[in-house]
């Protein structure tokens, strides 16, 4: 894929590039398209569970996209400790939709004034502990961040293969091949506008496949859009129309429980667009973000719409296009706010095939996931544990993408807190990273078994260090003038470099 040509001036970040408003308008469109199928669905899904009408579904529709666009333009543009001022896209996250789902279906009987209430009381106490998990930058090395930028990627793989066969499983063409071939399709004009196109045409290659997959859907009819009229052309969110929130004790903590698991993807998807746009995340930056995320949720249910955070997909168009603008995302917010206001515009957007979405979703989420592979290259996997650390995260964050129903008899909160393949997966890369990496005590000395047969390296970085005249014998390292030059493992307390086999170098020199 082609990246960004644009220079950015040396002191500025690259995220506060401004491309113009032209391109702002195209790549903002571009973020919307890929993650208007994701806002949608938990208000749809929902609103379906609460027994609404349709135009009361619609309503919910609206105030998630309006309250999503207010959400990105905080996190993008920022306020004094409010966002991380990165180009991240905020809606509807989809964690908390088997939670509220169970609110709406217990004795209770709150129905959507029990889930607003949960969702407003259980993100005033994430608000209040945000300097807990913003503190925790120094436990996310390359090493962890590549394992959740993988699981990223991975998880939205079935997403794509979902809305390739037609995003509904009970449709009677759900998995036809005239559905996986319009995905198909579209996914091959993506691959050729990013081979034989301009930079910018690149950079857009992932909205003109869309575009010009619509266009083809139609001409086989497999596009409707006579709906896209019926219904009003404005509608301003009406606060409160659901009711008085209501506040159960039981909801709330269950919505907690929710909110963590959020507190915990928000903070890998800024530190892993961090890394992917190359730019310097801290513990105020991300302190900054995950207030961003809780006050957005807080204010979120005033208008019908429910917990925020930053979309994992729009991450993989970042990666994709190499455009590391935060004004594009912020333009996005305003098509998202502009979306709330107009239904009608809403309606043109979700005319958009799904299979079409799927297409050009096996090109964005894949490379989330090679993002990643590239973050877990930067690691050293000599005599340490970090290949075991790698190979047992993904392992346990692939368990719920590839058996759903696997923590079905588990209790409810563990099954909330690890059902996510991303949460899973970062919990575990944090959990062992400290394990063996930090609290070092009763670590082997010895190469881990999965390693030990491995071909011996090595490191650039230290064949670097050298200098000429150098030269190792009896285990030790010696400069020119035949002075021993200390090695760093002996001021850490590791293996007596005498105990190493040492590396035969005829010549120590560069």
């Amino acid at each position: 894929m082609k990246t960004s040509t644009a220079t950015t001036p040396a002191g500025q970040r690259p995220e506060d590039e401004n491309l113009g408003i032209g391109a702002n308008l195209a790549y903002g469109l571009q973020h919307v398209l890929t993650m208007y199928g994701g806002i949608v669905a938990v208000p749809l899904i929902l609103g379906q569970a609460a027994g609404l009408s349709p135009a009361d579904i619609g309503l919910l529709i609206a105030a998630s996209l309006f309250a999503g666009g207010l959400a990105t333009l905080l996190q993008t543009l920022g306020i004094p400790f409010f966002g991380c001022q990165l180009p991240l896209v905020q809606g509807v996250s989809f964690s908390g939709v088997a939670t509220m789902g169970a609110i709406l279906a217990s004795d209770t009987g709150g129905g959507i004034p029990a889930v607003l209430g949960s969702v407003m009381a259980a993100s005033f106490i994430g608000l209040l502990i945000t300097p807990v998990f913003s503190g925790i930058t120094k436990f996310f090395p390359p090493l962890v961040t590549g394992i959740v930028i993988t699981t990223i990627g991975l998880t939205l793989i079935p997403v794509a293969a979902f809305w390739a066969m037609g995003g509904n499983s009970h449709a009677p063409n759900f998995g036809s091949m005239a559905n996986i071939g319009l995905a198909a399709l579209t996914f091959i004009i993506v691959l050729l506008l990013s081979k034989l196109g301009s930079a910018s045409i690149s950079r857009l290659s992932i909205l003109l496949a869309m575009v010009i997959g619509t266009l083809i859907a139609v001409a086989l009819g497999m596009a409707d859009f006579t709906k896209v009229a019926e219904g009003p052309i404005v509608a301003l969110p009406s606060p409160l129309h659901f009711g008085m929130p209501t506040f159960h004790i039981a909801a709330i903590v269950s919505m907690c429980i929710v909110i963590m698991v959020t507190l915990v993807e928000t903070s890998a998807d800024i530190l892993a667009v961090g890394e992917i746009i190359n730019t310097k995340v801290d513990s105020k930056r991300l302190g900054n973000g995950l207030r961003a995320d809780m006050l957005s949720s807080l204010l979120a249910p005033i208008f019908g719409s429910f917990t925020q955070s930053a979309f994992a997909q729009n991450v993989g168009l970042v990666a994709v296009t190499g455009v590391k603008s935060r004004f594009v995302v912020a333009t996005g917010g305003m098509f998202l706010v502009v979306l709330g206001l107009l239904p009608i515009m809403g309606r043109l957007v979700a005319a958009v095939p799904t299979p079409v979405l799927g297409g050009a979703g096996i090109v964005l989420f894949g490379t989330v996931a090679a993002s990643g592979v590239r973050s877990l290259a930067k690691v050293d996997y000599r005599n340490n544990m970090n290949l075991i650390i790698v190979a047992a995260s993904l392992g346990f964050g692939m368990i719920p993408i590839a058996a759903p129903n696997f923590y079905e008899h588990f209790p409810t909160w563990f099954a909330t807190i690890f059902h996510s393949g991303i949460s899973s997966a970062a919990i575990m890369a944090i959990v062992l990273n400290l394990l063996f990496n930090h609290f070092t005590f009763g670590n082997s000395d010895q190469q881990s078994v999965f390693v030990a047969a491995t071909e011996r390296t090595l490191r650039y970085q230290d064949i670097r260090a050298l200098e000429d005249g150098d030269y190792f014998k009896g285990g030790k390292l010696y400069n020119a003038a035949g002075e021993e030059v200390p090695l760093l493992g002996e001021s850490n307390h590791e293996p007596p470099s005498s105990k190493r086999q040492p590396v035969p170098l005829e010549t120590a020199g560069h």
